[in-house]
């Protein structure tokens, strides 16, 4: 299959560049909504509007030593990891609105930092776990194959649509009372069952080479990991920050689910990839592994329903609603 990995031109960098913006002093909200900044957090915290932001997504370098284009995040002790995250997290923490959500990422060296630091701040509602499938194995310790997703509120007024996040799962033991399905529905291509969120996501599949998303950040995050965020906890039209945006994953999912963004991140080559996905997301508005509002298992997508489907949106001149699953 061909390589769908997005890169870079000389040309491109020099088109995006310009598209880029940088703070220098206090900022209204309306000067940054749906933008990329190009700088380091640490220089413009100050700068950011107060009581701006309906969603606050955070990605920040996890507890292990990992190189990002020329940046090297350093490990270090767990009260020391602590530390590092004070120095930022409750200055970003006056941009919010009193009904602001807040997701955080870690995995299991950076967790309990995470936890701690943030039940100071905020109220933490939960932590969910999600299936990295991709990792290498070891023979003398369990493979590292998840991570965590930290849900915290600023306040017990916050947004919350179970229903638009719901899985939908092939049925495999189709279960009947009388001759009555339970929970299940007979359709076309087999039998499937409409499930609430639960704080375990399995069904996510991790951007890889034949992935229109894919991009050669090291810590990319899928879009349908930041679709469920999206869809659970804002309403259209809301404004979602993401301070560490990496290849624009967040800023991205924003713009195909009719929510404002801004996000930021240091790194040029980043911002610009960041930029060539906004830009690729005013034609293409799918997102992998959701569809007819609702979230799919890995490789459970109906192929000939989405064939079929993919057609007719392009015969009507419509974009069609899934792109398959690895």
């Amino acid at each position: 299959m061909r390589n769908k990995t997005l890169t870079l031109t000389e040309d491109e960098i020099a088109l995006y560049e310009g598209k880029l913006k940088r703070l220098s002093g206090p900022t209204l909200a309306a000067e940054i909504i749906n933008k990329s900044i190009n700088q380091d957090l640490f220089e413009l915290l100050d700068y950011l509007p107060d009581s701006f932001v309906d969603l606050l997504f955070l990605d920040p370098p996890y507890n292990l030593t990992k190189a990002f284009r020329g940046h090297t995040f350093k490990q270090r002790s767990l009260e020391e990891y602590a530390v590092w995250l004070e120095t930022w997290l409750p200055r970003l923490l006056r941009t919010l609105k009193e009904t602001a959500s807040v997701y955080v990422c870690g995995d299991w060296r950076s967790s309990a930092a995470l936890h701690q630091v943030l039940e100071k701040y905020l109220i933490v509602r939960n932590r969910v776990t999600w299936e990295r499938e991709k990792g290498r194995g070891s023979r003398v310790n369990w493979k590292n194959c998840s991570e965590d997703l930290w849900f915290c509120t600023a306040s017990e007024r916050y947004t919350f649509n179970a229903e638009a996040v719901k899985l939908k799962r092939r049925v495999i033991a189709p279960y009947q009372v009388a001759g009555e399905r339970k929970g299940w529905a007979e359709e076309e291509e087999g039998r499937y069952r409409l499930t609430y969120p639960s704080n375990l996501w399995t069904d996510l599949t991790i951007p890889f080479w034949s992935m229109a998303e894919n991009t050669d950040h090291p810590t990319q995050k899928p879009e349908k990991l930041l679709a469920k965020i999206v869809l659970a906890s804002s309403a259209r039209g809301d404004l979602i920050l993401d301070p560490f945006l990496g290849s624009g994953t967040t800023s991205v999912v924003a713009k195909k689910l009719g929510r404002s963004y801004v996000g930021v991140e240091r790194d040029l080559h980043y911002c610009c990839l960041a930029e060539k996905r906004l830009a690729l997301a005013e034609e293409v508005k799918t997102i992998q592994g959701y569809a007819e509002e609702v979230f799919w298992e890995r490789n459970s997508f109906p192929s000939l329903r989405h064939a079929r489907r993919s057609a007719e949106s392009q015969t009507l001149g419509k974009a069609p609603q899934e792109a398959m699953d690895e």
